[in-house]
């Protein structure tokens, strides 16, 4: 079983050099099998869909807003190459997106709990971060890759301790999978895109402690009863405020 293991580990240990590339923003290499331009169909699917599915805003300053905070972040992100869609959703929930291919979401519950344009800045250079960090596309490979791997250890095992005991061999492995690489590395791309976010923010000339403030906004109108932060994707607000408070601390002044 050691050997057969070893041989899995080896082949997905090849194909992570393969798909090795080095982010000049995050200052790391990533695993990347694909990138935002191979995702930009589905993006662009999903986002028909939304529009489809979801109530469009009526409110004309709340989208001229969104699209203002939106395109001075888009520069400051070295992202104006491409034309960007800012869209406002008639939703209670605190919540704002970004897609492949250019496409902004705005939630109405958001904009109720945003104080000022700097807070609105913070979520929305938080989600553009993602989009330069190549978050999609390292999320994409990194499940690609496990699956992967826990597919050739089942088969391997398959032959010889049962097909019922290597489900649950794979079972286990899954979970293992799940906790020890997919959830904290979610977690560590939230906590990358949070300081992107506050580095697009000063860049446009927001105010970056704001986003500390944002997120404290956010946690007291949250209704409790999260998941331990081992078992979730996002970090706690408690960590997320500290690195926050943590790195804003080290930043440049602003420039008169």
């Amino acid at each position: 079983m050691r050997r057969i293991l070893e041989s899995a580990g080896a082949g997905i240990f090849a194909l992570s050099l393969a798909a090795c590339a080095y982010n000049p923003d995050l200052g790391r290499s990533q695993f990347l099998l694909v990138n935002d331009a191979a995702l930009a169909q589905s993006a662009q699917q999903a986002w028909a869909q939304t529009l489809a599915t979801s109530k469009v805003s009526d409110d004309r300053a709340a989208q001229a807003r969104v699209q203002k905070v939106g395109a001075r972040l888009v520069a400051a992100a070295g992202l104006g190459d491409r034309s960007w869609e800012y869209v406002v959703f008639e939703d209670p929930q605190a919540n704002a997106f970004v897609l492949p291919g250019g496409k902004v979401g705005v939630n109405t519950g958001l904009l109720a709990i945003v104080e000022n344009d700097d807070q609105l800045a913070a979520v929305i250079g938080h989600e553009l971060a993602h989009s330069v960090a190549n978050h999609a596309a390292e999320r994409y490979s990194q499940t690609a890759a496990t699956q992967l791997a826990l597919g050739i250890g089942q088969s391997a095992l398959g032959g010889r301790v049962g097909a019922e005991t290597a489900q649950r061999i794979a079972a286990f492995g899954g979970i293992g999978a799940q906790l020890g690489v997919l959830l904290p590395f979610s977690r560590r791309h939230e906590l990358e895109a949070d300081r992107l976010g506050v580095d697009f923010m000063a860049r446009a000339g927001y105010r970056p402690a704001e986003a500390v403030k944002l997120w404290r906004n956010m946690q007291a109108a949250g209704s409790g009863g999260r998941l331990p932060q081992f078992l979730s994707t996002h970090p706690s607000e408690a960590t997320r405020t500290a690195e926050l408070e943590r790195y804003i601390a080290g930043m440049p002044p602003a420039r008169p």
